[in-house]
């Protein structure tokens, strides 16, 4: 594995790691399921592939990227709506979960091309 991507991965572990912290911090009340429910909501943004790989990759970045959860997350913080707020977090987590697994953003020319190299059976 080259030092980079690594480096990549360790940093998705933290983040991952940071913002379960912080959702357990929210007192949101949420049930463990429904936590578990939410922290995978935004692989939902697949459903973008079915309008071919631009769009797929274009809807599955913008909710994979680190400032739409941050951005949840301070909207919650700011506005004193501790749901809002672990919904941010558990999207930052989510984040996270994916890049330290390798799945990066991805890029126009397929779901298997991403920012950290190709993913699947064939990479």
């Amino acid at each position: 594995m080259d030092r980079a991507l690594g480096w990549q991965r360790a940093e998705g572990l933290l983040v991952f790691l940071g913002g379960l912290l912080i959702f357990w911090q929210t007192g949101s009340g949420l049930a463990w399921w429904a936590a578990v429910l939410l922290f995978f909501a935004p692989d939902l943004s697949f459903a973008g592939y079915l309008g071919g790989p631009k769009v797929g990759a274009a809807l599955y970045n913008s909710v994979h990227i680190y400032g739409f959860g941050a951005g949840l997350l301070g909207l919650g913080v700011l506005a004193g709506m501790p749901v809002v707020a672990a919904l941010g977090a558990l999207w930052l987590a989510h984040s996270g979960f994916d890049r330290m697994l390798g799945y990066g953003l991805k890029l126009p020319e397929g779901f298997t091309a991403t920012h950290l190299g190709r993913i699947g059976p064939d990479a």
